[in-house]
């Protein structure tokens, strides 16, 4: 056993103990592999859902499917692309590059590594497999809210609560995997404040992990307790509160949707000074704007329930604090700016996706600001509005910064590099059908349309055409980005040791100083 577990390198087995090798892995290269590989599956499977639901809103009426059936594509779409494929993808990155940016031999808990991966094709499986029950999927929305997930829930919402502990629990094992590498393993020298960015934000989500992951459990467990033991903590009737599932929930929520971005804003921070060849401006308050950010997250929850009757101080209190986050990722974009600013400019693959995330999170967090405007709010909640919003913030955002990792790292993952034109193809294609998709939807929102429904007004009909074109022209085109990716693997275009060409040892440089042309006239030659 052990020959196979430490002999990966070789890679010369018999079928059996060349899939075992993927099985016992304890090297964080392969781990890092398969989340990837299994994000990048269920992308395609939550895509191909989100494609059914556009497909049935081209047009106003019912055409395709079933309402029940567009209830279940809506909750599957969405907790297959937020647990799934989003931070499946970023525990991958972290898996692949953490050990090696802080100089770390491998993860701290090799074997817990490989365990926090093999749990989760066993939680999706049971949660995907559950499309074929006869009660049919869980019909309750990707936030599950009661009483509509726990009275009126079909039977199969019992699989759903148990795939949902199992992903708490990978997500738990592997955030303390990347704290105890982080903090017990970086190479001498290596202070806190001289860590990559990516390992920064990494581990600050990592603490956000370990701190939201049992509140979602324990809004699960009181489901099933609801459900199957008689108890009554959402059920009014027997002298519980609806209301109190959302502040449990949403007390998880809100921080996860920033574990969702803290790792993109780290790749983002990576690649905007090697493509424009100057160190990062403003590290230190980089570091601190994610630290604030961490913190708010938690104080500002009940932004999300505006509309369930909050008394008004409380409103306002959420509705400030809410505002309060604008300010350090304010900070960040001006960083990212500021080192663009008179740099050296290049703009392969990962630069031209780095830069779209840049100004599309920005639109994203504009509209999240007008949604923090709790007056405001009662207009745009449950409207489309609302699904442009997190939309520019979760596909441009988080999803595009994994798109440039995997393009900014490809070459020294496999030493190949990929196809460039086809990759700028990929990225015109992406960044034209995500706008196509999710900017209509600001307006739709606006005029009052509501979100989740499978039929609509016929004044709507015209931008939803629109949006559903675009979201077909985005999903295909992650067809050509498995193309290119394979093709790299499998590829002979070796890549340098360098790879990106005038950038070596930005990636790790902090103090460094600028280039000249960045702020001052040439040095004088002597």
């Amino acid at each position: 056993m052990t020959s196979v577990v430490t002999s990966h390198e070789d890679g010369h087995h018999g079928p059996a103990k060349g899939l075992m090798r993927w099985v016992l892995t304890t090297n964080h290269k392969d781990i890092g592999t398969m989340y990837l590989w299994f994000s990048f599956t269920m992308l395609l499977i939550g895509g191909a859902m989100a494609l059914i639901i556009r497909a049935e809103l081209f047009e106003p009426g019912m055409q395709l499917i079933e309402p029940e059936f567009f209830n279940q594509m809506t909750t599957m779409h969405g907790l297959i692309m937020v647990f799934g494929a989003i931070m499946p993808a970023f525990v991958g990155l972290a898996n692949w590059l953490v050990p090696m940016m802080v100089g770390a031999p491998d993860m701290a808990l090799p074997r817990m590594n490989n365990l926090s991966f093999w749990i989760l094709p066993f939680a999706f499986g049971m949660l995907i497999l559950t499309l074929f029950s006869e009660a049919g999927a869980p019909n309750f929305g990707w936030t599950f809210y009661a009483p509509l997930s726990t009275t009126y829930a079909p039977s199969s919402v019992t699989f759903f609560i148990f795939g949902v502990h199992l992903m708490g629990i990978s997500s738990i094992m592997g955030a303390i995997n990347i704290i105890a590498t982080i903090l017990n393993m970086r190479a001498p020298g290596m202070t806190l404040m001289k860590m990559p960015l990516f390992v920064w934000t990494w581990l600050i989500t990592a603490y956000l992990l370990i701190a939201v992951m049992p509140v979602l459990a324990g809004v699960v467990t009181m489901m099933l307790m609801d459900i199957h033991f008689g108890t009554s903590f959402f059920n009014a009737a027997g002298g519980g509160d609806p209301v109190l599932f959302q502040h449990v929930f949403w007390f998880f929520g809100h921080p996860e949707v920033y574990i969702m971005i803290l790792p993109a804003f780290g790749i983002v921070s990576q690649i905007i000074p090697t493509f424009a060849r100057k160190p990062l401006f403003g590290y230190a308050s980089m570091v601190y704007a994610t630290a604030s950010i961490a913190f708010l997250s938690f104080i500002v929850w009940a932004h999300h329930m505006f509309t369930v009757g909050l008394p008004l101080a409380t409103e306002l209190f959420f509705m400030y604090a809410t505002m309060l986050i604008a300010i350090p990722t304010g900070v960040k974009v001006f960083n990212w700016v500021s080192t663009m600013f008179r740099g050296s400019m290049t703009f392969e693959t990962p630069m031209l996706f780095a830069l779209a995330f840049v100004v599309l999170f920005t639109i994203g967090g504009f509209s999240g600001l007008m949604l923090a405007i709790a007056p405001a709010d009662f207009q745009y909640h449950d409207t489309y509005f609302v699904v442009a919003h997190f939309h520019y913030v979760l596909v441009p955002g988080a999803l595009f910064a994994i798109i440039a990792g995997v393009y900014y790292w490809i070459p020294k993952w496999c030493g190949n590099y990929y196809n460039e034109t086809l990759g700028k193809w990929h990225f015109w294609l992406s960044f034209i059908g995500v706008n196509i998709t999710f900017f209509p939807m600001h307006f739709v929102g606006l005029a009052g349309m509501p979100r989740r429904i499978p039929d609509y007004a016929l004044q709507f009909a015209d931008f939803n055409a629109v949006a559903s074109v675009g979201a077909f022209i985005f999903g295909f085109s992650q067809l050509l980005f498995l193309y290119i990716v394979i093709t790299t693997i499998r590829g002979n275009n070796k890549a340098s040791a360098e790879v990106w060409e005038g950038a070596e040892g930005l990636e790790w440089t902090l103090e460094s100083p600028a280039p000249y042309h960045s702020f001052s006239e040439p040095p004088e030659v002597k």
